[in-house]
């Protein structure tokens, strides 16, 4: 019996880097937990009303902040403002959530930030890149708008806020890298996320059609999708020819061609097979014939 590999540690790729968060909701405090798993010194400013999220889901609010040091202080106030700017003068990267007239309000316009702290890099989230940036919009509009939203059912996750977290983070490693590279006067950078953009990056697979109706992994291979089992459900993806050709051979369909598994007949048949499995029969197949499929209540 051969012993489990040890999951690898986490990389400290941003220890040392010390960053101030003024992002609420979803994508910025996800982005800085991110942040602070690769070992960053994470800093958050809230309002006195608190980040909606502590309010809507303190599960949520808890898990994104865990190891985040978070202060109280009021922006549009005289103290508030000396509050932030204590923290902004031993920051390395500044992230925000704000429309850029929020941001010009506030007086952390790129042009003061880079006067006042020239080594201060700012990542800014906001909704849609350039001009766009002050049209409102969340997650679902942004998907909606990518084609991401193609029935009457909500998303099954907010993609475009947690796609946006990413790159967020991926924009930090960016400037901490700038930094690290950089001569000993570097000067910061400021780089721009747009949570459309992150929509339109995951609708890149239904532009390219794999994802739609006609597509192989949007329904055209009958090796890949959800069907109906005898007590729930099964997502089968079999793709690879060794993995179709198993699913072919357990449902009793003799051919396993590209061209046999993109037929009506195909489908129909491996249809009719999982229908008469239950859950644990095909828990117990996938696991005999080394078939990638997963089932559900």
């Amino acid at each position: 019996m051969t012993t489990p590999t040890a999951p690898s540690p986490a990389l400290q790729s941003l220890k040392g880097l010390r960053l101030l968060s003024l992002a609420l909701n979803l994508p910025g405090p996800a982005a800085l937990m991110r942040c602070r798993h690769m070992g960053a010194r994470c800093v958050k400013l809230e309002p006195p009303a608190g980040d909606p999220m502590q309010h809507y889901s303190p599960a949520a609010y808890s898990q994104l902040h865990e190891g985040v040091v978070v202060i109280t202080a009021d922006l549009k106030s005289e103290a508030g403002q000396k509050a932030l700017h204590r923290q902004l003068a031993k920051t390395d990267v500044l992230l925000t959530s704000f429309r850029p007239s929020a941001i010009e309000k506030l007086g952390l316009n790129w042009k003061s930030l880079h006067r006042l702290y020239p080594a201060l890099s700012h990542v800014a989230i906001v909704g849609s890149p350039g001009a766009d940036a002050e049209i409102p919009g969340h997650d679902l509009t942004y998907l909606a708008d990518k084609g991401l939203v193609p029935g009457m059912e909500l998303p099954a996750t907010l993609f475009a806020d947690m796609g946006g977290s990413l790159m967020a983070s991926e924009a930090v490693l960016q400037a901490a890298l700038r930094q690290r590279q950089g001569d000993k006067g570097v000067k910061g950078v400021r780089l721009e996320v747009a949570l459309s953009s992150a929509a339109e990056y995951l609708a890149l697979p239904r532009q390219w059609g794999l994802t739609q109706p006609a597509g192989f992994v949007g329904g055209a291979h009958a090796g890949y999708g959800v069907y109906a089992c005898r007590d729930g459900r099964v997502a089968v993806a079999a793709l690879e020819p060794h993995f179709a050709a198993a699913l072919c051979a357990a449902a009793g369909v003799a051919a396993s061609s590209l061209a046999s598994l993109q037929s009506a007949a195909t489908r129909a048949a491996i249809a009719r097979f999982l229908k008469k499995q239950t859950r644990a029969q095909l828990d117990a197949l996938a696991l005999a014939h080394d078939i990638p499929l997963h089932t559900m209540a």
